[in-house]
């Protein structure tokens, strides 16, 4: 019973030891109360991840990780929600579970057909696009305003017709009758680009 009591009053002690040395580098970036607490974790933090199966030289990465992360986040720490062994050890269990969702992970193929970028257009494509472009404007600056306006908010904004009467503040059978009308004039201008 004695010993129960002995076992349970050091294991507090070193919980709050543990927690004073985190406090002591999130304030002040204490160099030897970290080498303090990466002797006493850093080594059960490695058996921790043999356990788990993990080969010995990457259990020895993780661990050093996990204890980089510790001097970094040593700050966010707080003794009221959980020791400083659970708090290094849930750190662990992460990384473990990070490590192992990476190499689960399939390596991208570099001649996957999404992975690579679209081709470049021919230069004549470019070119014979440039010049309808360049048509399809010039016939529409040829169109009466009223025309124009109508055909730009349908195609260029993609209004829908009620959209457009409603905005130019005009019925919905005129702006459907300036389209057709201007679809017509399209149309005989462009009509060798079908």
């Amino acid at each position: 019973m004695d010993r129960d009591k002995t076992s349970a009053a050091a294991s507090a002690e070193l919980a709050e030891e543990m927690a004073a040395l985190l406090a002591a580098i999130a304030r002040d970036g204490d160099r030897t109360a970290f080498a303090r607490l990466f002797g006493h974790y850093a080594p059960r933090v490695k058996s921790y991840l043999r356990r788990l199966h993990v080969e010995e030289r990457q259990a020895e990465d993780i661990a050093q990780d996990v204890m980089l992360t510790v001097w970094r986040k040593a700050g966010q720490f707080d003794p009221a929600k959980a020791s400083a062994g659970t708090w290094i050890f849930t750190i662990a269990r992460n990384r473990f579970i990070d490590t192992v969702r990476r190499e689960r992970r399939p390596a991208l193929d570099p001649d996957e057909p999404m992975l690579l970028p679209e081709a470049p257009r021919p230069a004549d494509d470019s070119m014979a696009a440039g010049q309808i472009g360049a048509r399809v404007h010039q016939a529409m600056s040829a169109l009466p305003p009223d025309q124009a306006e109508v055909v730009a908010l349908s195609f260029l904004e993609g209004l829908p017709h009620s959209a457009i009467a409603e905005r130019l503040d005009i019925p919905l059978g005129t702006v459907k009758s300036r389209l057709r009308l201007a679809f017509g004039r399209l149309r005989a201008v462009l009509e060798d680009l079908q």
